[in-house]
């Protein structure tokens, strides 16, 4: 997550994020305690939506989000049900290097040991099971199987930026 930070001279400060999955939000912090959240197009152009919530509110979204209320533990169900093998669910990163590559030619059953055993396209229907030559595409979601240890590895070295952190 990339973030940047700036002064709103009389007004307060404002902070822009963009996510791993290059999707940009702003958060603009006035002195009197109000915050304004928006949520960019695709372009980071265009505000698709914002709201305005109030110190206290802020504090308890922050809890929220931070996870201070409530910890997600589906994964750790998926682990415990399916013993060693994990299932994944997992958003190409733009510039990663499985982009434009597929699924044969970075031959991810052997090389990773794991099987891709779903393919999603952005607004195009799922493949289950797909063949090798299901090309990868940024912002596809692949449901991938394997020990933790392989599907991290395959996540790491191809799935994500390699430069972001």
């Amino acid at each position: 997550m990339k973030i940047r930070e700036s002064e709103l001279p009389g007004i307060g400060q404002k902070f822009e994020i963009i996510t791993r999955n290059d999707e940009k939000l702003v958060v603009v912090i006035h002195d009197d305690g109000r915050r304004e959240l928006y949520h960019f197009d695709q372009e980071h152009e265009d505000v698709i939506s914002s709201i305005t919530i109030n110190d206290q509110e802020s504090r308890q979204l922050a809890s929220i989000i931070g996870g201070m209320v409530y910890k997600p533990q589906a994964l750790e169900t998926i682990e415990m049900s399916l013993g060693d093998l994990v299932i994944e669910w997992f958003k190409v990163e733009p510039g990663s290097k499985a982009i434009n590559q597929t699924i044969g030619s970075i031959d991810i059953r052997s090389n990773y040991n794991v099987t891709v055993i779903a393919h999603s396209k952005k607004g195009k229907k799922q493949l289950n099971n797909p063949g090798p030559d299901s090309i990868i595409e940024t912002g596809d979601t692949l449901v991938i199987s394997g020990e933790r240890k392989d599907i991290r590895n395959l996540t790491r070295e191809l799935l994500t930026d390699e430069r972001s952190d």
